[in-house]
């Protein structure tokens, strides 16, 4: 790993990526080399779009030899697949979420990566921008007493009307559960610990929909797994919180997440973003009083940033593949709730992460060589 920004290269040139790139690209301490996809033409025109000097197929991605972390957008079916090949290649890698499908995988993963000496880091990293930031600073001064339960709640008809190509989010490792899943988790995760036990409710309304946009709509599609999830989370200490993730409601909403603490409520950003409001309300009060929020709000991207400041610094990075693990394990359990109809414990553990300071700043360049 020599001086100056730490080279990335972009696994993956769908739909997301577009964020990625303009997050990635305007990074001082980090210097985008390659973009790759098993469709050689999608990422070509994602490199030209965003001024990135190589393009190809992944093995382009792992063979560069200024790649230090691989960044991985693949479909959730193969993000242990490319990231495996990538740990396996000497480099470092952050995933999108989900971390891995199931337990064993994920953990294989983790095995190998420890093995070989190299990082692992995860979406979300929205817990890093300055709402939920800001959040765990209110939570942590005691603002709102002991912190004792949670509900959170995310509902929309589902992705197909605007996903140009959503099939994959009814597969096995999408729906609600899994798709959503991780930003509210990791947000509750951060608050109250390790989850400890699960119980869920689950179904599906359909057995197939209908693409509803771009150049497949009108094409129906199955549904795999369920659309609609409650689920019961019990933490570390005994803290417990509700979530609903619902792929059949014709309301959206995705940003109610409350925490009750012995003092107060608080009602925190929408965990799919990197700012927000933040609101509070106290024992004895009827209104919501709104809270400042500081703190950096860059989005996606911030996570590889961070890993990369971290290693730099070698210190822990905060989104870690472990934390990632302890969500998928979450989520696993969850489902298997579901089929079981009884509570079904969670065995592993997030490592706690550090706070991020409100000066954090992505586009100062902080590295040696680095150019803002």
């Amino acid at each position: 790993m020599s001086c100056g920004p730490l080279g990335v290269a972009v696994i993956g040139a769908g739909v997301i990526s577009s964020t990625y790139l303009k997050q990635l690209t305007s990074f001082p301490d980090l210097k985008v080399h390659v973009v790759a996809d098993i469709v050689p033409e999608a990422a070509r025109a994602q490199a030209e779009k965003f001024g990135i000097a190589q393009h190809g197929t992944p093995d382009v991605a792992l063979r560069h030899p200024d790649v230090d972390i691989v960044v991985n957008l693949t479909i959730p079916a193969v993000h242990v697949e490319v990231a495996t090949a990538a740990v396996r290649a000497g480099k470092h890698v952050w995933s999108e979420k989900p971390f891995a499908l199931d337990r064993a995988s994920g953990e294989g993963l983790l095995r190998e990566a420890k093995e070989a000496g190299v990082r692992l880091g995860c979406a979300p990293d929205t817990f890093l921008g300055a709402g939920l930031q800001s959040a765990r600073r209110v939570i942590e001064r005691g603002d709102i007493g002991v912190p004792l339960t949670a509900q959170t709640v995310f509902q929309t008809p589902g992705p197909e009307s605007w996903h140009p190509n959503p099939a994959f989010l009814y597969q096995r490792g999408a729906g609600p559960l899994f798709d959503l899943g991780p930003y509210y988790l990791t947000a509750l995760i951060q608050t109250f610990g390790s989850v400890r036990r699960v119980a869920a409710l689950g179904s599906k309304a359909r057995a197939t929909r209908v693409i509803g946009s771009g150049p497949k709509a009108g094409e129906t599609f199955d549904v795999e797994v369920p659309t609609y999830v409650s689920a019961l989370v019990q933490f570390d200490g005994g803290a417990s919180a509700h979530s609903l993730f619902s792929f059949e409601s014709p309301h959206s909403r995705s940003d109610f997440v409350e925490i009750s603490g012995t003092e107060a409520t608080l009602r925190l950003p929408d965990p799919n973003y990197f700012d927000g409001e933040l609101r509070v309300c106290r024992t004895g009060e009827e209104e919501w009083t709104t809270l400042p929020t500081a703190g950096p709000a860059d989005g996606r991207g911030m996570g590889v940033l961070d890993m990369a400041r971290s290693l730099r610094a070698g210190q822990p990075h905060r989104a870690t593949g472990e934390l990632a693990h302890h969500v998928v394990d979450t989520m696993v359990s969850i489902a298997e709730a579901i089929d079981a109809g009884t509570f079904v414990d969670v065995t592993s553990s997030a490592p706690a992460s550090a706070p991020l300071p409100e000066d954090w700043a992505p586009t100062e360049a902080t590295f040696e060589g680095a150019s803002a």
